[in-house]
């Protein structure tokens, strides 16, 4: 539930209060970045489509009625232009595989790590978006339950059971990488 102050805020950047408005982006602007990286993979894109989706918010806030649901529908904006931008991507280059490590430069360890990191991304991409989503604004900006359902829009036992189907997944898809990894 959000509290008084929080609810002014929220209210007063609605009424077009710049300095309410830029305090709600120093407040959001990690858990937006989640939400789009968790879209996109890719930092320079989320933060860009963060951008933007700041930008929309400014000049559509005056929809927003209820100051209540402003942290929800923000987090909205997000997730939309991050999916419009990995629209575009696609769009651009279907077939282009992008690898940036050079094998040959790096030792064992970082080759290890590289090739962990490579599973941990695919193993994020592979789930649905909200389940993305969920994972990074709980294990990544380590925001606690009620702050995530209220930015998704979620009851705390759908936001539970996307969690723990998110992980099970996860664990499901890494188990191969960490067993190579131990032997």
């Amino acid at each position: 539930m959000m509290d008084a102050n929080e609810r002014e805020v929220y209210r007063a950047a609605i009424q077009g209060d710049r300095e309410a408005f830029e305090m709600i982006i120093r407040t959001h602007s990690r858990p937006l970045f989640a939400i789009a990286y968790g879209i996109l993979q890719n930092r320079e894109e989320a933060e860009d489509a963060v951008q933007d989706a700041l930008v929309k918010a400014w000049k559509s806030r005056w929809r927003v009625r209820n100051p209540e649901k402003f942290p929800a529908w923000l987090c909205m904006i997000a997730r939309h232009r991050a999916r419009d931008v990995f629209r575009r991507r696609k769009k651009a280059a279907p077939l282009c595989a992008e690898t940036d490590l050079d094998h040959t430069t790096h030792t064992t360890y970082a080759s290890h790590t590289a090739d962990l990191d490579k599973h941990l991304h695919s193993a994020l991409a592979s789930l649905p978006e909200l389940h993305r989503e969920a994972l990074s604004l709980r294990y990544f900006e380590e925001m606690d339950y009620a702050t995530i359902e209220n930015r998704l829009g979620l009851t705390n036992g759908s936001l539970r059971g996307i969690l723990g189907r998110a992980l099970a997944s996860m664990r499901k898809q890494l188990k191969p990488a960490l067993a190579s990894e131990q032997s």
